[in-house]
């Protein structure tokens, strides 16, 4: 009962947090070692980050973004990491929606079913869920796309139980 009624407060401090350490340029990673302490000791994770050098790297093109990314001997933006943690940290996922005007990302609960991904886009889409077609992504990148996914076998129909993944690439049949 106790528990239950902690969780019906809804507590900040029941929430699962992400620490993101903004250091300045001259700052280590060394300088967090006392936060790092405390965020293994309550299972938290840090993102260390420098935002000066996040604001600079938005502000460049493709190629020098890579470059200066090499040079800074980053793999990518820390914004990425953020994003990817963040998801994580609420149990979400993406899936694609990919027609011949436009391609879109859509954030669903981790293991959605269906119907319940449909409904992100439109409650029609769930009230009068037929069946999904889906590509899993990387049969999509690997076939070149959809129609080569098709040639190769690599469409699925999956019905109302069908557990979206992260990635899947569908086209919803309904019908309200």
């Amino acid at each position: 009962e106790e528990i239950e009624f902690i969780e019906s407060l809804n507590l900040l401090t029941t929430k699962p947090m992400l620490i993101i350490a903004n250091l300045s340029d001259d700052e280590s990673k060394n300088d967090l070692d006392d936060l790092m302490v405390y965020a293994k000791k309550n299972q938290i994770k840090i993102i260390p980050a420098v935002i000066k050098v996040e604001h600079e790297l938005a502000t460049l093109e493709e190629e020098e973004q890579a470059e200066y990314l090499e040079l800074l001997g980053m793999d990518e933006p820390v914004l990425n990491k953020i994003i990817l943690s963040g998801y994580k940290l609420l149990n979400l996922e993406t899936y694609f929606t990919a027609g011949p005007k436009e391609s879109r990302a859509w954030t669903i609960r981790k293991n959605s079913l269906a119907p319940e991904a449909a409904g992100i886009i439109h409650t029609d889409f769930e009230r009068g869920f037929i069946k999904a077609e889906v590509i899993s992504y990387e049969d999509f990148i690997r076939c070149n796309g959809e129609s080569g996914a098709k040639q190769e076998g690599k469409l699925r129909l999956e019905g109302k139980d069908y557990l979206v993944k992260d990635g899947d690439i569908i086209h919803f049949k309904f019908n309200v």
